[in-house]
């Protein structure tokens, strides 16, 4: 079995933003030569999340408006008491983000059979950020079988 670690990096804009990584997942699932395994996809910040949905442009500005009526960035959060709490000084108020994030999930693992992502027709791995614009990373760690390793 072979075990690949790779991290994505790319910069988002300002406030929600939400971006379709499935086409370069499925690169480095290409590149790491895996045929059969899995892929988890993690992303590591506190203020973005990941899911698995239809890349559809309304649908991802339906998901803004839900999420914006979940946690308003207009309402009153302890966290955002910056100066009850040491913080860098360029810290923003950003416990809507927080509360965002935790509605969504942190990973999601897809199988890879074939050497491609098992997703579904309609399905694209999404990573939301919920507090930009940021210099953003996901960790990848891709596993499984080569065709050599059968």
């Amino acid at each position: 079995m072979k075990i690949v670690h790779q991290t994505l990096e790319l910069q988002t804009e300002p406030g929600i933003s939400i971006h379709n990584i499935t086409p370069a997942i499925q690169d480095l699932i290409t590149a790491s030569s895996i045929q059969n395994g899995q892929a988890l996809i993690f992303s590591r910040h506190t203020t973005t999340a990941l899911t698995i949905n239809e890349n559809e442009e309304r649908l991802l500005e339906d998901l803004k408006v839900f999420l914006r009526k979940l946690a308003p960035e207009t309402d009153r959060y302890l966290h955002n008491d910056l100066h009850l709490r040491v913080v860098p000084p360029d810290e923003p108020e950003n416990a809507h983000a927080h509360l965002m994030a935790m509605l969504l999930s942190t990973s999601e693992v897809i199988p890879i059979i074939n050497g491609k992502l098992a997703l579904g027709t309609w399905q694209s791995i999404l990573l939301c950020d919920l507090d930009g614009p940021r210099q953003r990373t996901v960790l990848c760690q891709i596993s499984g079988v080569l065709v050599s390793d059968r």
